[in-house]
């Protein structure tokens, strides 16, 4: 059946005009200010690397330009957000996201402007547990794994160590409560302790009383389910001020360079992890991305490569830029069987969708999609030493 589907839509790329207009343009819904804002960067790069890749290749709708055009999600403000995806779609005429970046905000704009004028999206980024059932009109896909098994691997991780007691807390929206939720639960289930469940909120100054109530609480480690920018960092600097904790875990949303440029040495000994895998693609995307100029490694850049790039195959799968012919191809060709495709190989998989051959996008994070259109995932293990994030293996 894949084979026919990609036939046909090789076929299809002679006779539909209008999937050749000269200029596809792809939008970067990501949050480049707000509470993950030194992340964004490096995601949008990847996908502008995935867009350039694609236009060197000369392979894609018979010489259609892919042109990228960013708006800002803040992460964390859905009418903000909802506002920037309705100008990409109106205005800019995208036909397609990549993004939102963070949960709450991309069930916003999933509900709000997706669905209501049919434009899929991938999000690299959003990993609430409750997007896997939300109503999407088979509209929305994400290349992250959700937070329902970046849970059990944390507390995989945190009992590998010896803790039995935690104390967690989370920023009070839907990706720190759905993940608090996946940690509670799996850390529960496997005999610990969990001594506190709070929230916090982000843009705070002072996060002495949150402090002081999981200091009561205790624990032998906090877990800190926030943002790197924004409340995450905040609980930090009061738990270590205060002597409350020295050893914090850090889930996704706390994974990057400024934690450790912004604290310093006291983050030594902490430890998370972050979506990302040991695979070929991961290495050959490390060094595409270092020759471009940014950080291969850092969160999300590897799933927004891949967010881009299976958009842009989907499209020439479907012989057309038009959402509801793309995104009916996503699973399609990020799943086997077919010709493995890794980073740095989108014009050879364009030429290969042309000629009617099955690929099986692996890109930089192993893709394989599972219903309803998400990753299974994988997950890179880190721990700060010497004032460096050092990955100590994948899970």
């Amino acid at each position: 059946m894949k084979k026919l589907l990609l036939a046909s839509a090789a076929m299809s790329l002679v006779a539909a005009g209008a999937m050749a207009e000269g200029e596809v343009k792809l939008g970067l819904l990501l949050g480049y200010t707000g509470p993950l804002e030194t992340l964004a960067p490096p995601m949008a790069a990847a996908a502008e690397l995935a867009a350039a890749e694609v236009n060197e290749s000369g392979n894609f709708l018979d010489g259609t330009t892919v042109t990228t055009v960013r708006a800002d999600d803040t992460c964390i403000d859905g009418s903000a957000a909802q506002a920037a995806a309705e100008r990409l779609v109106t205005a800019d005429g995208v036909s397609a996201l990549v993004g939102a970046m963070c949960s709450g905000v991309t069930g916003v704009v999933l509900q709000n402007v997706a669905r209501p004028n049919g434009i899929g999206m991938i999000s690299p980024s959003a990993t609430s547990p409750a997007l896997s059932t939300v109503e999407s009109d088979g509209l929305f896909f994400r290349t992250s794994p959700s937070d329902a098994r970046q849970g059990q691997i944390l507390v995989d991780m945190m009992r590998d160590r010896g803790y039995d007691t935690i104390a967690i807390t989370y920023t009070n929206n839907d990706y720190g409560k759905g993940l608090a939720d996946s940690i509670e639960e799996a850390f529960t289930a496997s005999g610990g302790t969990v001594t506190i469940d709070a929230p916090h909120e982000d843009g705070k100054a002072d996060y002495s009383a949150e402090v002081a109530a999981l200091a009561a609480a205790g624990g032998q480690v906090l877990v800190v389910a926030g943002y790197i920018d924004q409340g995450g960092r905040g609980i930090i600097q009061g738990a270590l001020d205060t002597g409350a904790f020295d050893t914090f875990v850090l889930p996704d949303g706390m994974y990057g360079e400024s934690i450790i440029d912004n604290i310093g040495d006291a983050m030594n000994g902490s430890f998370g992890d972050a979506p990302g895998s040991d695979s070929n693609g991961a290495d050959i995307f490390a060094e595409m991305s270092a020759a471009a100029g940014f950080d291969g490694t850092a969160a999300f850049s590897g799933q927004t490569y891949d967010a881009a790039a299976m958009i842009l195959l989907a499209m020439q799968a479907a012989g057309s830029t038009d959402p509801k012919a793309w995104t009916e191809h996503v699973m399609d060709i990020a799943n086997a069987p077919g010709e493995p495709i890794l980073p740095g190989e989108l014009g050879k998989a364009l030429e290969l969708i042309s000629q009617g051959v099955d690929i099986d996008y692996v890109g930089a994070t192993a893709v394989e999609l599972i219903p309803p259109g998400e990753v299974a995932g994988n997950f890179r293990e880190f721990e700060i030493q010497d004032g460096k994030i050092v990955t100590i293996g994948f899970r």
